[in-house]
């Protein structure tokens, strides 16, 4: 039997190179292989990808995500390490990085405003930490829902968030808006002073509202809110992290979906 043969590059790697210049300010960085596997699973649109070991990251791809083989063995162009360091400071482990266009804040705010919804959106108000609000993406996109928007001063594309996601920023629709501008649907905010969670059925419709860990839910989201919904807690216990949080809320409303 004969062994497959990998995909031909389809860019030089000095093409590539000036590629990534030209759009690095302004594009998305997919750091590491898997949030390169989802992006494009989900339909990024990636420019370039570069890597130091071709042969490495498509034998990954042949292990793990067999059905972007050859998707990414015409995308991804070796480069030397010197060269890969000096465009990504901070390369992954996996040894691939590359560059998506962020989609357009009008498509994702559409899909954000139509009715009826499948699936909840999920809110951030005002949250603090990249890392967790990647996590909540990460989740969120895992769960199927219809977008996270977040509230406040943090930018839910910063890199060291779409890091946490995974590449699944491109699962799922993501932006920031101002409480105003919060999607239609009731608001279910999540609080220790609220109704336990257990008694009660998230509509598919829902918004969901998390506080930060630090600060709780803002005096504007909690005034908008239809309904104040806790999780079951010991009361020893002062707070949960904000994605697990997230997790808990979503599983419940997909368990009876």
């Amino acid at each position: 039997m004969n062994e497959p043969s990998a995909p031909a590059a389809a860019a030089a790697p000095t093409d590539a190179v000036r590629t990534w210049r030209g759009l690095a300010d302004t594009a998305v960085l997919l750091d590491g292989f898997h949030a390169l596997k989802h992006a494009m699973r989900f339909g990024a649109q990636i420019p370039v990808a570069l890597t130091s070991d071709r042969a490495a990251v498509l034998g990954l791809a042949e292990d793990l995500a067999p059905d972007l083989r050859d998707p990414l063995g015409a995308l991804l162009v070796e480069v030397t390490d010197e060269t890969l360091r000096a465009l990504v400071p901070r390369i992954h482990p996996t040894g691939v990085a590359a560059l998506a266009v962020r989609p357009s804040r009008t498509a994702n705010l559409e899909v954000l405003a139509r009715m009826p919804r499948s699936a909840p959106v999920v809110v951030l108000d005002n949250p603090r930490n990249l890392g967790n609000a990647g996590a909540v993406i990460r989740l969120a996109a895992g769960f199927g829902v219809t977008g996270v928007v977040t509230t406040g001063t943090l930018d839910p594309w910063h890199p060291t968030v779409v890091r946490g996601g995974a590449g699944l920023h491109f699962g799922t629709a993501v932006e920031r808006l101002d409480v105003a501008g919060l999607p239609q649907g009731p608001l279910f905010a999540l609080d220790a002073e609220g109704e336990d969670i257990r008694g009660l059925k998230i509509p598919d419709d829902a918004v969901l509202a998390f506080g930060s860990e630090r600060s709780g839910l803002s005096g504007e989201v909690r005034g908008r809110a239809d309904h104040l919904v806790s999780l079951p807690m010991r009361p020893q216990v002062s707070s949960y992290n904000l994605a697990t949080s997230v997790a808990m809320a979503l599983y419940h409303w997909s368990a009876f979906h």
